[in-house]
């Protein structure tokens, strides 16, 4: 058997979401030396429930195996039909994950590095079209520009009160980018409300739900933002103008004054 062939796609299995635990049964499948196999693997996210068949292949020339894609089985309350989708493996490229495949079928979205026939790099959000299916009964993948979203500038929109540590806000933006629902506390007022977010690269935006996963109308938290900075403001005002009320003008002598100053002067 092939142990370096072992030990690289133990390592691939596990770079792709899906753990050490495979590594006996990996073994046993490649000992065998069938021409192909699958091995599954089942993870609970929530209340969701996947089922993962990752599959292998023999090269036809060496004793090498090559795991060229997995198939997700996605059942949640969302869908009333199991959601199926297969995703390629690349040796080359940074691969879909086994977290991240799964928030694609949640419908969301997964910032990746991809690469073009030409072999350039690139950066892209990408998200399944459910209404559209290929030759092979995949989602297709739609992409849009990196630049649809800066999370940064877009996160600093919004009152979240854990932006102001340096460390939560680059692991916020990194879990984002994986297309994870992630929870924030929004501080306006002098009031803390807990909600998820999630990149909507589509829409140049942020998608927000409250605790109970309902959606909630981004806009009208920017409007309350911004209602609670220019309520800030003209009470600031407010102040500095009754300060300069109160100051007291010197008064003016008056002319009586003047010419009893001016007796005694001479």
């Amino acid at each position: 058997m092939n142990e370096k062939n072992l030990d690289y796609l133990s390592n691939q299995i596990k770079l792709t979401g899906f753990g050490e635990n495979h590594a006996e049964e990996l073994k046993d499948k490649i000992q065998k030396q069938t021409p192909e196999f699958i091995i599954f693997h089942q993870q609970d996210y929530g209340k969701d429930n996947v089922v993962a068949s990752l599959q292998f292949r023999k090269s036809a020339e060496t004793d090498m195996y090559f795991f060229n894609r997995y198939s997700l089985l996605l059942k949640n309350d969302q869908h009333p039909d199991t959601l199926k989708q297969t995703f390629f493996i690349n040796a080359k490229e940074s691969n879909i994950t086994l977290k991240e495949g799964y928030n694609l079928m949640s419908g969301r979205s997964v910032h990746k590095t991809m690469t073009t026939k030409e072999g350039e790099k690139y950066q892209a959000w990408l998200q399944l079209d459910f209404k559209n299916t290929d030759a092979h009964g995949n989602f297709k993948i739609k992409q849009y520009p990196a630049y649809s979203l800066d999370l940064e500038k877009t996160l600093a929109k919004y009152p979240i009160k854990e932006l102001g540590e340096e460390n939560f806000k680059t692991r916020l933006i990194e879990s984002l980018e994986r297309g994870n629902r992630q929870s924030v506390t929004l501080a306006e007022s002098g009031k803390e409300q807990k909600v998820f977010i999630e990149a909507s690269p589509q829409y140049k935006s942020l998608n927000f739900y409250d605790i109970d996963m309902k959606r909630v109308n981004s806009q009208s938290l920017l409007e309350k933002q911004n209602d609670g900075v220019t309520q800030k403001q003209d009470a600031k005002k407010e102040s500095l103008k009754a300060g300069a009320d109160d100051e007291a003008e010197p008064a003016k002598p008056t002319q009586k004054n003047n010419r009893r100053k001016g007796q005694r002067v001479g």
